[in-house]
């Protein structure tokens, strides 16, 4: 029997097992999400097609990334976890495998687009907050934050091995073996995550008893309360600020370093593979700074990271030009660590400040302001792709990133800070303090 906490003396408790599941499935949606950037070149050389015309596809993908999710909360509320993420690995596995057939633009927009871009938008941030709001009260900070790395871990582990398939057996192999790992993380899914702990007799871990964290309910509003709270958040400036700030955090990392970084390299000499292996280190250091962003959450003011992290971002992407060539120099290796810490910091910030701004509606909002993330990362994979094609280059892709971060920074300082409310003092009377 669990304790008074919810804890497992002395075996595992249950949480653990379905974090260690949501962990796998969101390596694998990263891993696929960010394919279609190694496949840039060889589609363009057996195909023809433009950079724009294959960074529209990648933008539909990470449009629908983004506009899936203030959804996915509501239909695994309705469905349940495991029929979602089940469902979205099986679209996942039908729209990679399908692209063996293809031959037209449309079958590109059909396959990696609109089936991998649902997908993949079916596992995003509302299911890692779905699964630490359900099975977590301890440390439930410190999983959310692991799980949200998992995106770092699927560059890691998926970007060199696809592009050394790709350079070794084409294109088509790579997109067989994204069909065949989707597939095999469904049974996972279905044999090891539950909806609720109650499902199974448990309390969620560290949950007091009585509690009614874990516990199945009937979750009020469905997707409707999606439309309701974006109604309600979007009278306030503070929203706008921090969907402008996240949209332009879209652009310079997915829209435009996860899209575009391996063909920008290729440009200048560096072979496919090299450049893909930079990009899965990014990975890896992103791994550290989400974790180290999420303590520095609890000890900084939020809005204080967020010009920070904007601002060095910028910086970056300005000299990013100068760092080009056929061979990877110090400065580039520079340039990869402090990107790769980077990458998702801004993610806990973001967070805690939809939470402050909008109490419990915070998660739902969170979702809208993810949502502009992948609305601008959809604008910066077609329009970076689209530069390339009308100039040649993608050095004012760059300059023009590396400006807006600086913009996102001015945003986030101009937020402010949420008044405490004053509870009413039951001694008081017109609003004079009795002793």
């Amino acid at each position: 029997m669990p304790s008074a906490s919810g804890n497992y003396p002395g075996r595992l408790h249950p949480a653990w097992i379905v974090a260690a599941i949501g962990f796998i499935a969101l390596i694998g949606a990263a891993a696929f999400r960010s394919v279609p950037g190694v496949l840039m070149e060889p589609l363009h050389e057996e195909f023809g097609w433009s950079h724009g015309t294959i960074g529209a596809a990648v933008s539909l993908n990470v449009l629908l990334y983004g506009l899936i999710s203030p959804f996915a909360a509501a239909l695994m509320d309705r469905f349940g976890i495991r029929r979602v993420v089940a469902s979205a690995l099986l679209l996942i596995a039908a729209g990679a495998g399908l692209t063996v057939f293809m031959t037209r633009p449309w079958q590109l927009m059909a396959t990696w687009g609109l089936l991998v871009g649902i997908g993949v938008g079916s596992m995003s941030m509302p299911f890692v907050a779905t699964i630490t709001g359900r099975w977590f009260v301890r440390q439930r900070g410190l999983v959310t934050g692991v799980l949200t790395a998992a995106g770092a871990a699927g560059q890691l582990v998926f970007l060199p091995l696809i592009a050394r398939l790709a350079g070794d057996y084409g294109w088509r192999t790579p997109s067989l073996v994204v069909a065949g790992t989707a597939l095999v993380v469904v049974p996972l899914v279905l044999l090891f995550i539950r909806d609720y702990p109650s499902d199974i007799g448990v309390t969620a871990y560290g949950a007091e008893p009585g509690s009614a964290i874990g516990v199945r309910a009937q979750a009020p509003g469905g997707a409707g309360r999606a439309i309701t709270v974006l109604f309600s958040v979007a009278r306030k400036p503070v929203f706008w600020l921090l969907a402008g700030g996240f949209a332009i955090c879209g652009m310079s990392t997915n829209g435009l370093i996860g899209t575009h970084f391996v063909s920008a390299a290729h440009d200048h000499g560096m072979p496919a593979t090299t450049a893909a292996g930079l990009l899965a280190l990014v990975g890896v250091f992103d791994v550290a700074g989400t974790i180290a962003s999420g303590w520095f959450t609890d000890r900084v003011d939020s809005r204080y990271l967020l010009v920070g992290y904007y601002s060095l971002r910028g910086l970056s992407l300005l000299v990013l030009p100068m760092l080009f060539g056929p061979d990877v120099q110090p400065s580039m290796w520079a340039f990869i660590i402090f990107y790769g810490l980077d990458w998702i910091a801004t993610v806990p910030p973001t967070v805690a400040l939809c939470r402050e701004h909008f109490g419990e509606d915070g998660p739902v909002a969170f979702g809208w302001v993810f949502a502009s993330h992948q609305i601008g990362a959809a604008v910066a994979a077609f329009g970076a792709g689209y530069i390339r094609d009308i100039q040649g280059s993608y050095t004012p892709a760059w300059y023009i990133a590396g400006a807006l971060c600086g913009l996102a920074a001015l945003m986030s300082a101009s937020i402010r800070r949420k008044q405490p409310e004053v509870a009413a003092d039951p001694s008081a009377v017109d609003g004079v303090v009795r002793a």
